[in-house]
């Protein structure tokens, strides 16, 4: 893995609030070694760890960068509402795949079935482009075919261009895409997730401890490792 440095300091996490965490009452003791104290109170919190946090982000973005400057796929899953707008926009600066409105079981682990309905997706998209939508004969017919292709757009739209399984998936919240992560683990695709005192960093290749509530703290995460996927493809870019 190639060493660089990602500009990844403690004060700007501070400011996006990455350290806050859940509820002392609602924590995984798994993620013990990832917290450095506690606030007291009815409602208390822990608090993460940011000399580790920001370890395992660096040790992220070294990994994006080399699969990036190789070729690798990713795919980004971030299906938070909250958080949609900035999986989408991260997602295609960086040129990654994404999913940010609903993770629909078997994505991955039934590829075959997924890859029909991109194919049923693409075909109503030329449809629509050409203007033979609008042309049917049977208004029924043609308001059928819009609603799949808004469906479709909804939910598969990120994935568009996916020809076949990813290499690397991020996760930005272990405990809300769960789903994806376990597809993952059964297809040994590696991970990395954003989690938070609640999650399990066993489940994870690379757990990132870190506030997956905040929207600050989901759109710094985000940004340090879109640009160490940036940095990689201008790499493989320039020599393919």
């Amino acid at each position: 893995m190639t060493r660089r440095y990602w500009n990844i300091n403690l004060e700007e996490m501070m400011k996006a609030g990455v350290y806050f965490g859940h509820n002392t009452r609602k924590w995984n003791p798994k993620m013990a070694p990832y917290i450095s104290a506690k606030r007291k109170g009815r409602k208390g919190i822990h608090i993460t760890n940011l000399t580790r946090t920001a370890r395992f982000l660096s040790e992220a973005c070294g990994l994006v960068f080399d699969a990036a400057s190789s070729g690798k796929e990713f795919l980004i899953v971030g299906t938070k509402k909250k958080a949609a707008y900035s999986v989408a926009r991260a997602a295609i600066r960086a040129r990654c795949h994404f999913v940010n409105k609903k993770w629909l079981g078997g994505m991955l682990t039934n590829w075959s079935t997924t890859e029909r309905r991109l194919q049923k997706f693409r075909d109503l998209r030329m449809e629509q482009k050409t203007g033979r939508l609008n042309r049917l004969h049977k208004k029924r017919d043609a308001a059928v075919m819009k609603r799949q292709l808004s469906g479709l757009q909804r939910y598969l739209g990120g994935i568009k261009y996916m020809t076949g399984l990813p290499d690397i998936v991020i996760i930005l919240d272990q405990h809300e895409e769960y789903k994806a992560l376990r597809e993952c683990i059964t297809l040994g695709i590696p991970t990395i997730c954003l989690i938070d005192t609640n999650g399990d960093p066993d489940l994870a290749d690379i757990p990132i401890p870190a506030n997956s509530v905040s929207i600050s703290s989901i759109r710094l995460i985000l940004k340090k490792l879109v640009f160490a996927i940036c940095e990689g493809r201008s790499i493989y870019i320039r020599n393919p």
